[in-house]
């Protein structure tokens, strides 16, 4: 819980911090929604499912050591590059929309970074052990510090907790790429065949990606809240002295 001079309490501050953040969120989640409601009911001009399409692209592109498989859940597709499984949700690998080729084709596109060494993928991946500590400990120890009214461990505290918004940051180029890769596979194994069908997989892409702008705004915006919150406890301090 956010907190306040003499303990701990929900602070109406910390909604005046994030409350850009929380619209902007709002504001992804629907209209990935949306664009997902509306483009999974357009047919692709190939008719193809998204399973089609990595079985076509897959080897088109050099990475036939990728496996396909199904799994559950809505959008929850994803690639592992622990395993090298493109994991494909029910509807994406099974319809034959716009939405299904651009979801696809982005994934791979994280396939074609794995295989390449996409930098930011590869800086991403290196710092994810760094973010689970500071998830863990980093909120702990700045509560400590600062109840303690310790400034230093306070800061380290925040320090710490701060990877999780490196991560959030490091993910937008990330995501960003994919998408790009993405629509130069759809165009140039002519998966999409108009331009009304190419803006239609890029405006799909367009709104998945703001959900990781809407994640990363709120993740710099909380450690400017606990920045703020130390700030202000400091000058307390050394106004009592």
């Amino acid at each position: 819980m956010p907190v306040g001079g003499n303990g701990f309490f929900f602070d109406p501050m910390y909604l005046l911090f994030l409350a850009p953040a929380l619209l902007l969120a709002w504001y992804a989640q629907s209209r990935v929604q949306g664009a997902y409601a509306k483009y999974s009911q357009v047919r692709n001009s190939r008719n193809m499912t998204g399973a089609d399409v990595a079985r076509l692209l897959l080897p088109s592109e050099n990475l036939q050591n990728v496996s396909v498989e199904t799994v559950p859940g809505r959008l929850s597709d994803h690639y592992d590059p622990q395993s090298n499984i493109l994991r494909l949700s029910p509807d994406i690998a099974q319809q034959p929309s716009v939405a299904s080729m651009a979801v696809a084709a982005h994934e791979i596109g994280h396939a074609e970074q794995d295989r390449d060494g996409y930098l930011w993928m590869k800086v991403r991946s290196g710092i994810v052990p760094i973010v689970q500590i500071g998830s863990q400990f980093g909120y702990l120890v700045f509560f400590g510090g600062l109840l303690a009214q310790i400034p230093s461990i306070a800061w380290i505290g925040i320090l710490m907790f701060s990877a999780g918004a490196i991560f959030s940051l490091i993910t937008l180029p990330v995501e960003f790429d994919a998408s790009s890769r993405a629509l130069r596979m759809l165009n140039d194994n002519q998966i999409v065949t108009s331009r009304e069908e190419y803006a239609a997989a890029k405006d799909m892409l367009s709104a998945a990606a703001l959900t990781y702008v809407a994640g990363a705004a709120q993740a710099v915006l909380t450690i400017a809240y606990y920045v703020f919150i130390l700030l202000g406890s400091s000058r307390r301090q050394n106004s009592d002295y």
